[in-house]
This record gives C-alpha cells, structure tokens and sequence, in this order.
C-alpha cells in the first residue's frame, strides 16, 4: 500500500504525481485519434470493423440498431424482482432530477425593456452507457431519465454487445421501462464516432452523454466541437476521509466497491488520521479480498491506483479533497467533522455523509445522477444534471421608449471599444 504523509515536504509533489498516474497516456490518445479519423471517413464499414476487431461481434449496417422487438421481449423475461427494482431506482430518480428543471421567465430591465431566458430540450442527444462484462444498467437510469425529463425529441443509446451480437437482457430492459427505442450495440471509440460523425445508418447526435473507459473519454474529449458533450467522466474514483470513529469493514467495503470495475485506470484514496487507522484498513481490504468475485481485477486496481494519505486535521483533509477533486467522496467521519468537511470541500462530483451511506446508493438508488467528473474535472465541471440536456436562449425585447435610455451607455461603450457601426445602430432608433 502507497502511503503520503501530509506532513513530508515533498507532499504536494507526489500526490500531483500520483494523480497524473490517471492521465490519458499518449498511445492511447494516438489510436482514439486513428480510430474516430477511420469512423469519420468509411462509416459503418469502419463500425463493423472495429466491432469485430473489439467485441469479437460480426455485425452489419442493418445488425446496429437492436429491434424493438428484442427489446421487449428482453423486458418480459426479466425477473419480477428485478423489475421491481429498476423501477424503485427509476422513481427515486425521476423524483431528485425533476426538481431541477429550470423555469422561463421574463421581467423588465432598467431600461424597461423585457428580457429573460427560455429553455428548451438538446433536439437530439446520444447516451454511451457501458456493457460487455460488466454491463452498467444503472447508467442507463441516471442518463435516459434525465434525458426524458427534459424531453428531448430524440434519444439514441449505445452500448457494446457481446461476441454474439447480444445486449445484456437487463440492460435492454431497462431501456424499455424508460421506453428508449432507438439502441444500438456498438460500443467503444466507434460508438463516439458515430454519435459525432453520423454514419449511413446513424444520424449524429447534437450532443453525447455518459461515462467509459479511458478509450471512450479520451473519444469525447476529441469530438467536443463537432459535438457537444456532457462532462469526461471517465474510471471510477473514490475518496474515504477516515477517522477513529469509522467502522473498519465500511471503510474496506466501499474502497473495493469502487476497485472491482477493474479497468486498471480507477483511482481509490484513502485520507485516514491516523497511521494505525490505514495499517488496519489495509489488513480488512486483505480479508474481504479474499471473498470477491472479481478479486483479480480488483487487486489490479489496488496495486496501481491506491493511495493512502495521513492527516492530522480535518483542514487537511479537505485540502486534499479540493485538491484532488474526488468523483466520489465519502465523509467516514464524526457527525460535527462531516457537517464540516461537506461545507469546505467544494470539487467533489458526490458527498456521502455518514457511516451509512457508501457510494454504491449514489450509483444506484439515492437520486442523483452517477454521471460525475473524474481526472480532476471536478474542479470546473459538475455531475450531470437535467439541465445539461437543456439549452437556454436568452431574450432581449426593447421598445422606442426602452432604446432611448440605453442608447447613452451604448454610444460610451461603442466610442470606448471604437466600434462605432455598434452605436449608430442604437442611436439610428431614437432619432
């Protein structure tokens, strides 16, 4: 286990270096570029291609979008309870997300004219929610409820199949209870470049959404402009701040909760008070290892991208916090600490506060979007929201009597910045 000590004076420095460790590497840039540059050019030929080359799955222009049909019938089999939960996540979703829609207004200004804002829904939007070995149906619940709130007109998924051609019966279920209908199974690069390119038997999307893995985040990045993209939400993130009050076996839990997506890319950190707290939670990560399913990968992710910091305040905790810009914070931490550290840490994607709620009721149940910035991001974006499926127009209307109390400051700011066809086209409204 990698532990920084606040107090080492080369700290600052190696907990900089340790998150550049999550940096897109070069080669990986190179070959998203390679990829989105072939996507752009042959199209669906190039789609069917990497979907081999990737997913081992043989697919032609008209395999890409998944029947309405199949997905149905994936609905019907799913089992009762199974259901159920979606559904219960679904609500609890629906009902946190709708209290953020924005409302028009309209008031006048000081010069009596009317402005205000309207908002009205992205016309055509595209959600990459990842599949394959582990397919993500949760993300399908945080993207496309959010999507339907807004009402946007067009709402195209895209996720990864299997060898076979085949979608995970839940994920495609899910789907159906939000009632999305337009899915392909495409995944990775290729499905970003579709979504921002268009192909013979897609139509680009205005603007993408969802998280990936470092391919897929790196693909966003690159076709921001082209199209427009929701944040770069990339490898899942963790941060623990521990004191002496915090059950050893949550703190263990939650850290590999987040291990177990098992990219290799993940970053997990623990910020702990005390050198004995860290030893003993490395000890309990050791034991409930041992109990995974997916421990290989985990342990992988443990190796390369754990970092254990001690602390001797909470002021320094939160240092790092807002240093670090955590996709996912857990306070694990006494009731006043945590009331304090919620209020000095402002970069974190999500803040679960308590000894009862670990990350994984943020990604599932709780409400909000799991959709958050990871690699720093934090520090300038925020978790996706409803809003971000919106645009707002601002609207200006003045009248005769309104122009001619502007047309003063107009004629000062137009002289000032020497534009002066800006101010004849005020003051020609007043003569």
């Amino acid at each position: 286990m990698r532990t920084l000590h606040h107090a080492s004076k080369t700290f600052q420095a190696d907990l900089a270096a340790f998150c550049r460790g999550a940096d897109v590497p070069p080669e990986i840039t190179a070959s998203v570029a390679a990829i989105l540059a072939d996507v752009r050019v042959r199209g669906d030929e190039a789609i069917s291609y990497y979907a081999a080359k990737f997913d081992g799955a043989k697919l032609r222009g008209r395999d890409f979008r998944i029947p309405l049909a199949e997905i149905k019938a994936a609905a019907k089999r799913l089992p009762a309870a199974e259901a159920k939960a979606l559904a219960a996540a679904r609500d609890s979703i629906v009902a946190f997300n709708e209290r953020g829609l924005p409302e028009a207004w309209m008031a006048k200004n000081k010069h009596g004219a009317l402005v205000g804002e309207k908002f009205d829904p992205i016309r055509r939007v595209g959600l990459y929610v990842p599949g394959g070995e582990v397919p993500l149906v949760s993300t399908v619940l945080m993207t496309a409820a959010l999507a339907k709130i807004a009402r946007c007109p067009e709402i195209a998924v895209f996720t990864p199949s299997d060898a076979g051609g085949k979608v995970a019966p839940a994920m495609l279920a899910a789907l159906d209870l939000l009632g999305i209908d337009e899915v392909y199974r495409i995944g990775g690069v290729q499905a970003v470049g579709a979504m921002a390119y268009g192909t013979t038997t897609i139509p680009a999307v205005d603007k993408i959404f969802g998280p990936g893995n470092a391919y897929v985040c790196e693909a966003k990045r690159q076709v921001f402009g082209t199209t427009g993209v929701d944040l770069l939400p990339g490898p899942s993130e963790v941060m623990i701040i521990a004191d002496e009050t915090a059950k050893l076996s949550y703190v263990a839990a939650d850290l590999l909760a987040q291990a177990e997506h098992g990219s290799g890319r993940e970053r997990i950190y623990l910020v702990a008070t005390s050198a004995n707290l860290i030893a003993n939670v490395g000890s309990e990560l050791r034991t409930q290892l041992q109990v995974l399913g997916r421990a290989e990968k985990t342990q992988r992710v443990l190796e390369a991208g754990f970092l254990a910091i001690e602390v001797k305040s909470a002021a320094q905790a939160a240092e790092i916090a807002n240093y670090v810009a955590p996709e996912h914070l857990e306070l694990l931490v006494a009731d006043a600490t945590a009331k304090q550290l919620t209020q000095s840490i402002t970069t974190a994607g999500a803040i679960m506060v308590g000894q009862y709620t670990p990350t994984a009721l943020g990604d599932f149940v709780a409400g909000p979007s799991h959709v958050l910035p990871t690699g720093r991001a934090g520090r300038f974006f925020s978790g996706l929201r409803v809003t971000d499926f919106l645009r707002r127009t601002s609207i200006i209307h003045y009248d005769r009597a309104s122009v001619k109390k502007a047309e003063p400051i107009v004629a000062a700011i137009s002289g000032m910045e020497r534009l002066d066809a800006h101010g004849r086209s005020v003051r020609i409204r007043t003569l």
